[in-house]
């Protein structure tokens, strides 16, 4: 089989989610409360919200419904596979799978297109420990985490060793900040700021900091980060629908010209955050963020750059 190229574009995807999980205890599950207690009619309001916030967007998207989880890991993985066929995708980075174990699994069924991030909070007992393992001996080549979910800031010293671990291994940590979750979700916290990030990057000038979603409601933060510390960069991925939210007015374009002026291409990772079938890859997403750098006449260099030579650089690959 030869090499895939998108358009003549040879595309890495930083930013996917694995949804299946081989052991069912890992399985996400909703929460059980007592009928008529407060808990209860609090998270049946918010199922009741967030149903009608996704519905409103997948019709927007023209997005079809989710398939119940009833495919096996491994057919998962080959479904994925033939998205990369049919859309001519050279690379997917899975940033989550059901635990270091299961994704490790899944990056071995089909090495040559998949990479995997380890996802284990930096905070729990054995983390550095767990990191180590994940990267020597499953074969993971990043770290994820979502701040606003953590028990502790981002810049608590207690998560030192994990940066430790990335900076001995030379591998990338990305990050999420900002609002978590539909609608209902997180929207601010005393955790969710990117800005807290700063001392960590300092103090880490080898590790490739990556934030996602353009930073979502901190773009300013984000921006001033990556102008302190020039190991942070950014990552486009999903709808980033979030820009409706903002007090001003606030786009997609608007997002790449800023970042594309001031951090530049070498900084900025494509993503989509695919995760779920029938829709498989987003390639919506991809087709309006590469329309949106092509109409800002970009280079082809600095478009296989975006698209795909940063993620490689990060991972140590050829490209």
């Amino acid at each position: 089989m030869g090499e895939r190229y998108y358009q003549d574009l040879k595309i890495f995807d930083f930013h996917l989610h694995f949804r299946i999980a081989s052991d069912s205890s890992l399985r996400k599950r909703e929460p059980v409360y007592e009928p008529g207690t407060p808990a209860y009619d609090a998270w049946e309001y918010r199922k009741q919200q967030v149903a009608r916030y996704q519905e409103q967007w997948r019709m927007a998207w023209d997005f079809p419904k989710a398939e119940p989880e009833n495919r096996t890991w491994q057919e998962e993985a080959d479904l994925w596979v033939q998205e990369m066929e049919r859309y001519g995708i050279a690379k997917l980075g899975f940033v989550t799978g059901g635990g270091n174990d299961q994704l490790a699994d899944v990056v071995r069924r089909h090495p040559d297109e998949f990479v995997g991030f380890a996802h284990h909070d930096p905070f729990e007992e054995g983390a550095a420990e767990e990191l180590e393992r994940a990267v020597t001996e499953l074969g993971l080549k990043g770290y994820k985490m979502l701040a606003p979910t953590l028990s502790r800031r981002i810049d608590d010293k207690s998560a030192y060793g994990c940066w430790e671990v990335a900076a001995k291994h030379g591998i990338p940590v990305l990050i999420h900040f900002g609002m978590q979750g539909a609608a209902g979700g997180i929207s601010f916290n005393d955790k969710i700021n990117p800005g807290y990030l700063e001392p960590v990057a300092r103090d880490f000038p080898t590790v490739n900091f990556v934030v996602p979603h353009f930073g979502i409601q901190y773009v300013k933060e984000l921006l001033f980060l990556c102008w302190s510390c020039p190991n942070v960069l950014v990552d486009t991925c999903g709808s980033n629908q979030w820009v409706r939210w903002m007090p001003y007015d606030l786009t997609l374009e608007d997002l790449f010209r800023k970042f594309y002026e001031t951090v530049g291409p070498e900084r900025i990772i494509f993503g989509t955050d695919s995760s779920w079938f029938p829709r498989g890859f987003a390639i919506r997403y991809l087709q309006d963020q590469l329309r949106i750098c092509r109409f800002m006449n970009m280079k082809h260099e600095d478009l296989q750059l975006i698209f795909g030579g940063n993620a490689a650089r990060l991972f140590h690959m050829e490209w």
